[in-house]
């Protein structure tokens, strides 16, 4: 019954104008309350169709209702991406215990991504909370590191620069070439790469990969899908970069960055995906690209 009760609560907040102007006087603009109403508004609970922001809208009232049990302590991977209303609904399941935050402001690839941590722990409801920043990693090589962290200014400033404990400098090249020459060069940075030992991962903008896959296939390289497991003749992974996140590849070959960055809504969208495209190389990466980079990247 309460599950119903605040369904039906947030249904007719998001679907009835007046109700909404009504509860959000003074807390919502007119313009703010427009554009969070639906343009359809539902029948019913049953019919309604909820998303993933919903849910936590429905998860505060339901905290309104019956006050959301704590747990003893919360940890929390990949927060940069949450949003201010999923902070506050993992925020709810500790009010009395505590809490690890884990995050790469770098890596938020989300068009809320947080901005700080000092924001994401005040909705989280622990404003006074201790935030330790690490800088250096072990999994990059030094020189691919330090080539990515060249967009930490644009995309999550006052970050300090990454590092690596790692003394190998990793193979890192970075190939501009003609348009008409992209898709040759990229299968033959994918030979190079695989003549040598481990997985190797094409990175790429979804637009692209049509284009890959037919160019690779017709160089008899046909590339495996992510989640499909490599064999000793099949090391080669086309991965869209909006999947890239969390894997990792002994060699990286990145295609066209400025793809990666303009398939996403915004610039500072874009050069995060593609700060975490860089990032996802254990030796070695190859940047491939013919239009201009981003100006970050541009001089080696």
């Amino acid at each position: 019954r309460d599950v119903y009760k605040r369904q039906k609560l947030v249904l007719r907040l998001l679907g009835d104008a007046e109700f909404l102007a009504e509860h959000a006087e003074g807390v919502l603009t007119p313009e703010e309350q427009k554009e969070i109403l639906w343009a359809k508004p539902a029948r019913g609970v049953k019919s309604a169709k909820w998303s993933a922001a919903d849910a936590v809208l429905i998860d505060e009232a339901q905290d309104l209702i019956a006050r959301t049990h704590s747990l003893g302590h919360v940890v929390l991977d990949e927060a940069q991406d949450l949003s201010p209303m999923q902070y506050r609904a993992v925020g709810r399941r500790c009010t009395t215990g505590s809490a690890t935050i884990l995050g790469d402001l770098a890596q938020g690839t989300t068009p809320w991504a947080t901005n700080s941590w000092e924001e994401a722990l005040t909705h989280l409801g622990k404003p006074d909370a201790t935030v330790e920043e690490l800088t250096q990693g072990f999994r990059v090589p030094r020189q691919v590191i330090a080539y990515a962290s060249r967009l930490l200014p644009a995309i999550a400033p006052g970050l300090a620069e990454a590092t690596s404990i790692r003394e190998a400098a990793g193979d890192f090249a970075v190939r501009a070439v003609a348009p008409d020459d992209l898709d040759a060069s990229v299968v033959t940075a994918c030979r190079e790469a695989l003549a040598k030992e481990g997985s190797i991962g094409l990175i790429a903008a979804d637009s692209r990969l049509p284009a890959l896959t037919e160019a690779l296939t017709l160089a008899g390289l046909t590339p495996l899908a992510p989640g499909d497991e490599t064999t000793p003749e099949a090391r080669l992974t086309l991965v869209p970069a909006t999947l890239a996140k969390g894997l990792e590849y002994d060699y990286v070959v990145l295609d066209e960055p400025t793809a990666i960055i303009n398939a996403e809504p915004d610039q500072r969208t874009g050069l995060r995906r593609l700060y975490v495209s860089l990032t996802r190389a254990v030796s070695g990466l190859t940047v491939l690209h013919s239009a201009p980079l981003p100006e970050q990247l541009a001089a080696i």
